[in-house]
């Protein structure tokens, strides 16, 4: 009597099981944000992964209660910023071939980039070291994402 072979279980989602497929970077327009994307933008091209750069969008409550223009001053970053990438994808061309996206969203940093690596089941993600010395006291937006615990976290300097 022979046994027939099992079907083999059909596996569900599993994160980073041959090498990253996503990963994300937060930009803000700071020196250490577009370090942070170029390290992430080197990884993703030498592991063929999607980068994808997450720009968040501070809702600034009190310059809105101003008067100040508020969306527009952010759109307008966030334009800026994909122009910027663009050029240096643009620059590469031929060079490097890499597969990469910007995305943004309202709300504070930290809540942005988990928000997107969450729904784009990020492998990993990378983000400039914080330049503000406060945040040595109340904690970054790097810190944070370490302690969540939910994805590699790797801080460019």
């Amino acid at each position: 009597m022979s046994a027939e072979p099992r079907p083999a279980a059909v596996p569900g989602f599993e994160r980073g099981t041959d090498g990253p497929k996503v990963i994300v970077a937060g930009a803000d327009g700071s020196d250490a944000s577009w370090r942070a994307v170029a390290y992430a933008a080197g990884l993703a091209r030498r592991q063929h992964a999607l980068l994808t750069v997450v720009f968040v969008q501070p809702v600034l409550g009190a310059a809105a209660a101003f008067g100040l223009p508020v969306a527009e001053t952010t759109a307008a970053v966030a334009d800026e910023l994909l122009a910027e990438i663009r050029l240096g994808v643009e620059r590469l061309r031929g060079i490097y071939e890499l597969r990469w996206q910007f995305v943004t969203f309202p709300g504070d940093p930290y809540t942005g980039l988990v928000r997107a690596a969450d729904e784009l089941k990020a492998d990993a993600v990378v983000v400039g070291a914080s330049e503000q010395a406060g945040h040595r006291i109340v904690g970054s937006v790097a810190v944070r994402l370490v302690k969540a615990g939910r994805w590699p976290v790797t801080v460019v300097p």
